[in-house]
This record gives structure tokens, sequence and C-alpha cells, in this order.
């Protein structure tokens, strides 16, 4: 059998990328990492890295080692913790990749209650609107907002997520209320970042795909957040994104007959285990009981997202 802790250390030398950034996590000197990982090696009789000069890969080999490594090592710490600290408890530092937006508006004002309820716990908060290999990176969880399919990996509803067409008083005091899926195609502009066009709109006649024509283009959604409140378009934006606007009047709802796949949501999604760490149960209790079912994003527009959609009299 393996050593333990030459496993930790080939574990933190692939979620830090080299062996000296590893290294100086575990008090470790490069020297010293490079000879444990060689014995792991030697042990199991396979190359689990590839080294050069500038950086390290995983072989195949390496990579379902990795994925095995890692879920050893969770249900190690949760053992641990259950003994030592009762299965309630959490210790440790939390790995989360969150989309940029949701977590400055979302988590990042609650992450200070959330230390104070778990004062053994640090958390290290990835903002980025790129999707992540959690397994493969080292993370402990992802925030997602999406319509997930078929995965090897576990994800709890935490919220549901309302997408709808808005646009600004002032856009619309210009260029007139779009009155159907048609005239909004041929008649406005739309906005939208590249990696959410098109729109999958639910209608009353089902699910209708709208490719945007913008005339902005970006990789960033916050962008396009902008040029919606200052009047450049129209836009399909989450209630969680424009709560505030939308009760204020600097946005108001158009075609409310549609909206976005109610099937989006809001989910956290973890590596598929055993047994899941303190540390990440918390966390996704913590978030769970404070957005719920009817989050507090969309307080006050209660009466229109619950609303039956129906189509139109002809």
């Amino acid at each position: 059998m393996s050593n333990l802790t030459d496993m930790e250390i080939f574990a933190r030398v692939v979620g830090a990328g080299s062996m000296s950034a590893a290294g100086r996590e575990m008090n470790l000197s490069p020297a010293v990492v490079s000879k444990r990982i060689r014995r792991l090696e030697e042990k199991l009789g396979s190359r689990l890295l590839q080294r050069t000069t500038r950086q390290i890969a995983m072989t195949e080999a390496g990579q379902g080692f990795y994925e095995r490594v890692i879920a050893i090592l969770a249900s190690v710490e949760e053992a641990e913790s259950f003994v030592s600290r009762g299965s309630a408890k959490a210790r440790g530092n939390l790995k989360v990749a969150v989309p940029t937006s949701f977590g400055r508006l979302h988590i990042a004002p609650h992450v200070g209650k959330f230390l104070t309820n778990n004062p053994d716990l640090s958390i290290n908060l990835d903002l980025s609107d790129e999707f992540v290999d959690i397994v493969g990176e080292g993370y402990d969880l992802a925030i997602r907002i999406a319509e997930l399919s078929d995965s090897s990996l576990v994800a709890r509803r935490l919220a549901p997520v309302h997408r709808i067409l808005c646009a600004s008083p002032d856009y619309l005091e210009r260029y007139g209320t779009p009155e159907s899926i048609d005239d909004l195609l041929a008649n406005h502009v739309t906005l939208a970042a590249a990696n959410q066009d098109p729109w999958r709109l639910a209608g009353p006649n089902g699910i209708e795909t709208v490719r945007t024509q913008s005339p902005v283009k970006t990789n960033s959604s916050e962008v396009v957040r902008e040029c919606l409140l200052s009047g450049v378009g129209i836009a399909l934006r989450s209630t969680w994104d424009i709560g505030p606007e939308l009760r204020e009047g600097k946005l108001q709802i158009l075609l409310p007959e549609y909206r976005a796949s109610k099937d989006v949501g809001l989910y956290a999604v973890y590596p598929s285990r055993q047994f899941l760490p303190a540390k990440v149960r918390v966390f996704i209790d913590f978030l769970a009981a404070l957005y719920g079912s009817s989050p507090y994003w969309d307080a006050g527009l209660e009466d229109w997202l619950h609303r039956p959609r129906t189509a139109k009299a002809s």
C-alpha cells in the first residue's frame, strides 16, 4: 500500500502546478517533494507526472490516480472530522469555483457570516466565467448556473434562476417596446455575451431559439449588463443580477410571456464521493438556507415570476 503522505504530496503538486509551490505549501524543499513523488511512482510502477523545465503535466495514469487520491484524502478528512470534532464541524481550506458576477453579488457579501459560523475553516473563492474541471483543478465544489445534463459529478439545486427580457426606459423611449419575438428580431438591438448566444426562450408556443444581433462583441456578461443599463439595447438577464434595477424602475420587463428555460437553476456541483467532507457540506447547506426556493433577490417580483404563461388571444 502506498504511503498516505506521498499521496497528499502528489495531490498538492497537481493542485499547485509545480513541486516548488507544493513544497512551500507543505514546508518541504523541492528536493524532498521530488524524491517522494519519485518513490511513489516506483512503488506504483508507473509514471504519474511528465516534468519539463517550466511545468508538470499528469500522464494518463496520473490523471486516473489523482481522481482517486483526492477522493481518498477527502474521506480521510471526513473521518477525522467526525471523530475529533463531530460531523457538523468543518475545518481546513475550502476551494470553490464561482461565476464572476454571481460570486461578487451573492457570495462575497456573505463570506464573513459563513466564516464566523465556521471558525476553523478558510475559503479560496476563484471567480471565473470559464467552465472549470473540478476534479482536475482540485476544487472542492463549483457553483454553476446551468441546465445540467448527465454528469459524473453530484449536483444540488440551491435556487431557481429566472431570466427575463428587459431594457432601460431610455432605450424604450427611443426605439419603442417590442410587441412580439418577430418585432424584437426585426426592429431592436439585442445584447448578449459570446457564450450566451443564442437565447432559448420558453413561451406560449414552447421553446423558441433567438439568435441575437449585438453591436457590442464581448465575452463579459458584466459588459452586457452595463450596456443594458446605459440604453444600448435589450438583453436577457437573470433576476439575481438586475433585481434592484427592476424594482427601482431602471429596467423594465419586456415580453413577459417569454423567459429562459425553467430548467436552468443555481447548483452546487462537487465530485461524486461516498463521504462528503464536512467543509463542503456546511458551505452547501449555508447557501441553500441563504437562497432557498424563493431567493431574496426575487423579492417584489413574485407576482410576475409565478403567474401562469398562456398563449395570446388571436
